[in-house]
């Protein structure tokens, strides 16, 4: 039996004076309290524990209309580009998660391995990237598990993210990322491919998501091919990076640079590219723009 409030302080003890309890408990109440929406002081949706309640209490118009989704991304990450090479495939992207127009977060990487065979770099919302990390290291072990010395291959990855994107696309929930894979084949051939959120996907011999789309593949579409060497490729690499970073307020001059190869996965050390600001055109941007001061 639930005891009855008593006159003594049941914080301290039977028999001590004091104050009573802030926020009673179900040992003073005739029974548990129940659950209740609860209203933000900052003005949003009411929440609570138990989806039902909730269901019902916004049916009732108490809770602030229906749930909803995320619309927008807070913090993101800008361009990612991607290109194939003679050994492989390499991947870069800078470090920086910005919030809104804030260069918040300075050393996030963007670039990561998922197995021994495949490298992904995303741009996007960064919790959404965190979210699909958690997923593909589920794969990951599990493969594991299995102890079969088989492990999922790029265009398998590929796949699979294709699915998850459309899938949470057709729920009007969309993970806010564009994805880049890449890898070795089992046959020893490179392989690298595209994701949206929409779940749209191609490959390529070249990739690049956001602004790069627009700023590095015509680099790449005049120099880049199936059988450069890796050090034309990593040159090719820190111009399409130069550029994009001259030109997208979103970005910093701190990349990481992803090397997938049939002897394995490397990722570098975030490091900062030479650049020049002392052009002519660089010191009055405007001088010539229609309209301008």
């Amino acid at each position: 039996m639930i005891p009855r409030p008593q006159s003594h302080s049941h914080a301290l003890g039977p028999g001590v004076t004091g104050p009573e309890l802030l926020v009673p408990t179900s040992a003073l109440l005739e029974r548990p309290p129940a659950p209740t929406p609860l209203t933000p002081s900052c003005g949003g949706h009411a929440f609570m524990v138990d989806p039902l309640q909730l269901h019902e209490a916004s049916s009732h118009g108490d809770a602030g209309g229906p749930r909803q989704h995320t619309k927008y991304p807070y913090v993101t990450g800008t361009s990612v580009i991607g290109i194939k090479y003679k050994d492989g495939v390499m991947i870069a992207a800078d470090t920086l998660a910005a919030y809104g127009s804030t260069k918040r977060y300075k050393t996030t990487q963007r670039v990561v391995k998922v197995n021994n065979h495949t490298i992904l770099g995303a741009g996007g919302e960064i919790s959404d990237f965190q979210h699909i990390q958690t997923v593909l290291n589920e794969l990951t072990d599990e493969d594991y598990r299995m102890d079969d010395g088989i492990e999922q291959t790029p265009s398998e990855v590929y796949a699979y993210l294709g699915r998850v994107m459309y899938n949470r696309r057709n729920k009007f929930n969309p993970l806010w990322n564009s994805l880049v894979v890449g890898g070795v084949q089992p046959d020893g051939m490179p392989f690298l491919g595209m994701v949206a959120m929409q779940g749209t996907h191609y490959v390529d011999s070249h990739v690049a998501t956001g602004f790069a789309s627009q700023l590095a593949r015509p680099l790449f579409r005049e120099r880049q091919h199936d059988d450069m060497s890796e050090e034309d490729a990593l040159a090719l690499i820190h111009d399409a990076l130069k550029v994009c970073y001259y030109r997208d307020k979103q970005s910093i001059n701190k990349f990481q640079v992803a090397k997938a190869t049939a002897s394995g996965i490397t990722i570098t050390e975030p490091f900062c590219l030479d650049v020049k600001w002392d052009y002519e055109l660089f010191k009055q941007p405007t001088k010539w723009a229609v309209g301008a001061w």
